[in-house]
């Protein structure tokens, strides 16, 4: 292997344990292996890669979804490898802490921008090429939340390495300066990693917490509840997203800067 897809065609499957074959042409991505469950009954498939670092599943419309693990390193990995399958779209189905008074507990945002705090996209672009998703896959699942009848905050999130970071009041203080709606570990990494494989790529995220007021910290519990209320509405919408785009087939183009 001396070429950066034949070498995603041998690792895709060998992360996931689905053969290449049954990759649909469009993803979901998530980090909850709830999700992938949830997908699998929801349409009668199998589930791939028990005891592999990454659980993937697909339906008969041609979208599959995977649980690629969390953080911006495992978020590059997937969108590395996923120019195996050569995908129309990704849309990641993530969890984020809500930054203002805007984005409560249970609200979606559709970032327009995130913030590459991670570190991990650096070794794609430079610190000067913005995180940016691509319009018209998030006007597909802008659409569909409307439809649903649920509302969606707009803004930029701020990606992190840091997963304990709630305690550190000039961390707080900068996000704060930043004016970022939300804060998350793998955004700004999909939208950076999606452009330099020229994917079509998108987010719809939960607010899952609000780390910033009092109290606001995520608990064990507090992410159960939140689950237990808003996930499946969540995953739902990324199917009706993904599908209709699908189904409707217009082409969600890929452009350079």
């Amino acid at each position: 292997m001396d070429n950066k897809l034949e070498i995603a065609k041998d690792w895709l499957p060998r992360y996931t344990g689905m053969p290449l074959e049954k990759f649909g042409q469009n993803i979901l991505l998530t980090n909850f292996s709830d999700y992938v469950e949830n997908f699998s009954n929801r349409f009668g498939v199998d589930i791939y890669g028990e005891k592999k670092p990454m659980q993937a599943a697909t339906n008969n419309d041609g979208l599959t979804i995977i649980n690629f693990g969390i953080g911006s390193p495992n978020a590059a990995t997937i969108m590395d490898l996923l120019i195996a399958c050569n995908p129309h779209g990704v849309l990641f189905l993530g969890k984020c802490g809500g930054l203002k008074n805007s984005s409560e507990i249970g609200h979606f945002i559709l970032p327009i921008a995130a913030i590459r705090g991670e570190g991990t996209s650096d070794d794609y672009y430079p610190s000067e090429v913005p995180a940016l998703p691509s319009f018209k896959l998030h006007k597909f699942v802008s659409e569909k939340v409307i439809e649903k009848g649920y509302e969606y905050r707009t803004g930029v999130v701020h990606t992190t390495n840091r997963r304990v970071w709630e305690h550190d009041k000039p961390f707080l203080q900068h996000l704060k300066e930043t004016t970022c709606i939300g804060i998350d570990m793998e955004t700004a990494t999909i939208f950076i990693v999606g452009h330099y494989n020229e994917i079509s790529r998108g987010a719809l995220l939960l607010v899952s917490d609000v780390p910033v007021a009092p109290d606001g910290v995520k608990t064990e519990e507090s992410d159960k509840e939140v689950t237990e209320q808003w996930s499946k509405e969540h995953l739902e919408l990324g199917i009706n997203s993904m599908t209709e785009m699908s189904k409707s087939g217009e082409q969600i183009q890929h452009f350079r800067y």
